[in-house]
């Protein structure tokens, strides 16, 4: 959980780069991927991360209304991710301060504290990033390092991955 606006924003500030980081990677050919017949594709993933950025937030009394995204290039997807990570922050600056991290409001029928609210938004995308990253892997594309170099990175730097 978060304990001020600032750690939120400095959180946040990497998390999304690290997101924007994985999204540029992709390409619209690999947005069809996904490993089953039932299963989520790469476009779908993506678009999940983004409508995550207006579905909990449309609950926490900011203003934001609530998006379904489905877009099929990636550069919609970029685009989309940019605005709506944009929107979150400018709503939480406009009408949040750190006391707003105490108030609570009914989350999936339960009570959620704000705080407690930013930090599942936080680790839902991280979460959704994770199986981008197998996903993308399966379908040829090289990951960069979100928390630590991936094995390419280790590779150009002389060194044996970590496997």
């Amino acid at each position: 959980m978060f304990h001020s606006l600032q750690e939120f924003y400095t959180t946040w500030k990497h998390e999304s780069a690290s997101t924007l980081s994985l999204f540029e990677r992709l390409t619209d050919e690999s947005l069809d991927h996904k490993v089953w017949a039932e299963g989520r594709t790469l476009a779908r993933l993506a678009n999940h991360i983004i409508e995550s950025l207006s579905e909990l937030p449309s609950k926490l009394q900011l203003g934001i209304e609530e998006e379904h995204p489905d877009h099929h290039t990636v550069a919609a997807l970029l685009k989309n991710y940019k605005e709506s990570s944009d929107t979150l922050i400018e709503a939480i600056k406009t009408k949040w301060t750190d006391a707003s991290l105490l108030d609570k409001n009914n989350m999936y029928g339960q009570e959620w504290k704000n705080s407690f609210s930013l930090w599942a938004l936080v680790a839902h995308q991280i979460h959704h990033r994770g199986q981008m990253t197998v996903l993308m892997r399966q379908a040829g594309i090289k990951i960069p390092g979100l928390y630590g170099p991936a094995k390419e990175e280790w590779e150009a730097m002389g060194r044996k991955a970590l496997v």
